[in-house]
């Protein structure tokens, strides 16, 4: 397959692992490793983007959500919302480092939005916490965990 045709595929993958939509990237990065034919690096690097572009769409999905807490169909529950408020505001934006760790990083990146955390400090942090996530991924590929 072309170089091209993988990388877009990773970059999907990485957006939709970083949204509510299940989807693994950390496996179909590690079985594209698998084959060699491709630059780790890169790999990784476009990944890693996807999943921050995902996760950008959390944030902005945090940050327009509250609009519609009164709504009847509304999902969550009011209370489950000001836990998720409260516990961001309490450990702040450093908990953004976190959003790598799979299964708690969707819920750091929506509160994240609703706490109305600046851009310029999320996108840092998110990009930095990914990066790591996808980087081990490729160190457990080579073998040096």
């Amino acid at each position: 397959m072309a170089e091209i045709h993988v990388l877009i595929i990773l970059f999907v993958v990485g957006v939709t692992s970083a949204g509510f939509l299940p989807s693994q990237a950390e496996v179909v990065l590690f079985a594209v490793l698998a084959t060699g034919e491709y630059r780790p690096w890169l790999l990784v690097l476009v990944t890693t983007a996807g999943n921050v572009v995902g996760s950008v769409g959390n944030y902005y999905l945090g940050k327009y959500i509250l609009k519609f807490e009164n709504k009847k169909w509304f999902p969550v529950k009011k209370k489950y919302l000001e836990k998720a408020e409260n516990l961001f505001a309490r450990h702040g934006p450093a908990t953004l480092l976190l959003s790598g760790i799979p299964f708690i990083a969707d819920p750091i990146t929506v509160a994240a939005g609703m706490s109305k955390v600046k851009m310029w400090v999320f996108l840092p942090l998110v990009s930095i916490s990914k990066a790591c996530r996808y980087a081990v991924v490729w160190l457990l590929f080579i073998g040096i965990f």
